[in-house]
């Protein structure tokens, strides 16, 4: 980092975190219309802040649910423009008896900040805002152009988003989208997320007699919703955890021999894995590792099954219905629509004679991927090297972020995951906190990031 960025931050690091306080107190939960008015306060905090750091074009733009906050800075001619995503929204605080000291009046204990939304994702947002703040303030000018874009539903899976990134697409244009929103691989272990897995998930609804049947008058001559779910489900997946569904896989890449070794790199403990799940043995698609079939593979997993009795003792009867509740994480360039049609036409071909079967898609989400090659994610391995003095390694993430994906659509541009957050932080949970070692190096990491960018051809 060069020496004025760094007596910068060093002096005005007590400010910059007071800051974050003040962000943090704010309860802008996005679930509850009870707090809507604090989302408009949070909004309008966070825009006062970006025309402090000296950011132009700030505003608070509507959309159809809580507001998007937009700044730019587009000073830097034939140089790249970075798109800086990021949430001000925050998940509830309950169950408030289980928190050591109120969620929305943070504190500082141990090198951390305590607070709902320290690290999900205020903090991790405000990295990105003192990093402009300090180039802007010594040498008076940034190595790129940036632009903000910080939405306040992604705490309730940005329904608003999609619709308002098309309107606004000819703004937002960028030649990259960096979001800071999620944890590094471990404690002094930064990481590159180059992947996301999509998401399709439906429900299996069997109807078979008209209302429950005496299992001894009945039982044997009329079709078991029960027994048929069970037969039908079966028939998706063989016993050595293939998914069984006709062009399932479809769109999905083997893993390349670079992804495997550096999955292998990782040294991840199977067995202190089972120990911490209490289950004998972590089990799973053969020929994979757990770390690739939680990230790298498709799945599909019973979610929730319903039907017959379920109170005290035994009830003897041929319930009349059966249910189940199922998703599947998808990988590389699968479709969930596709996806689904290909599950329908499973179910048509293996559902059990004498039920009638209905199915119900209840999620879409597509999977993200870019490769690790890419010249912005090598720009950001060089960035974590100085910044945290440890080269960064390469992971993919089991779960999906359905925005991801429509950003890199919608505009075009690559997606590049820079987190600062750690896995045991309590995202989403009590005493959610953030290490303040890493909003340092954080920073650092930034400010080499938009140096790295400077002149890099436009992909």
């Amino acid at each position: 980092m060069e020496p004025a960025l760094q007596a910068y931050l060093a002096e005005h690091r007590d400010r910059h975190l007071e800051e974050i306080k003040e962000f943090v107190r704010i309860p802008s939960i996005s679930a509850s219309t009870e707090h809507k008015p604090d989302m408009i306060r949070a909004a309008e905090w966070l825009a006062e802040a970006l025309r402090k750091a000296g950011l132009e074009h700030v505003e608070v733009l509507s959309t159809a649910g809580h507001p998007v906050v937009y700044a730019d800075w587009l000073h830097a001619p034939g140089q790249p423009t970075a798109l800086i995503y990021g949430h001000y929204d925050v998940q509830p605080a309950d169950p408030l008896d289980q928190w050591d000291t109120p969620p929305f009046e943070p504190v500082i204990r141990d090198g951390k900040l305590y607070g709902r939304g320290a690290t999900d994702d205020k903090a991790q947002l405000y990295t990105h805002v003192k990093t402009v703040e300090a180039y802007l303030q010594t040498i008076g000018k940034l190595p790129v152009n940036v632009k903000f874009c910080i939405e306040g539903e992604e705490e309730i899976a940005s329904p608003s988003l999609p619709a308002f990134l098309e309107q606004q697409a000819e703004r937002l244009q960028a030649d990259a989208i960096v979001i800071s929103d999620g944890p590094m691989h471990d404690v002094g272990i930064p990481s590159i997320c180059y992947g996301l897995r999509g998401l399709c998930g439906f429900q299996i609804d069997i109807q078979g007699p008209k209302n429950d049947l005496h299992s001894g008058l009945y039982g044997g001559g009329v079709a078991n919703p029960a027994t048929a779910l069970v037969q039908l489900l079966s028939s998706m997946r063989s016993e050595n955890g293939h998914i069984a569904i006709e062009g399932f896989y479809d769109g999905v890449n083997e893993l390349s021999d670079t992804e495997r070794t550096a999955f292998r790199e990782l040294h991840f403990d199977d067995a202190k894995q089972a120990n911490e799940l209490a289950v004998p043995e972590l089990t799973g698609e053969e020929g994979y590792s757990f770390l690739e079939r939680t990230t790298a593979r498709p799945t599909l997993e019973i979610n929730g099954i319903y039907g017959g009795y379920q109170g005290e003792g035994l009830k003897p009867i041929v319930p009349s219905t059966a249910s189940a509740k199922i998703s599947c994480r998808l990988v590389d360039n699968q479709e969930p629509d596709q996806v689904m049609k290909r599950i329908e036409a499973h179910i048509e071909k293996y559902k059990p004679a004498g039920v009638t079967v209905k199915v119900q898609q209840t999620h879409r989400g597509k999977p993200f991927y870019i490769s690790p090659e890419h010249p912005y994610i090598q720009a950001a391995a060089r960035a974590y090297e100085d910044g945290f003095g440890k080269t960064p390694v390469y992971i993919r993430s089991g779960g999906s972020i359905p925005i991801v994906e429509v950003f890199s659509k919608v505009l075009g541009a690559p997606v590049v995951m820079m987190d600062f957050g750690l896995p045991g932080e309590n995202m989403h949970g009590p005493n959610e906190h953030f290490h303040l070692e890493n909003f340092d190096k954080g920073v650092a990491t930034l400010c080499r990031y938009w140096q790295e960018l400077h002149g890099i051809q436009n992909k």
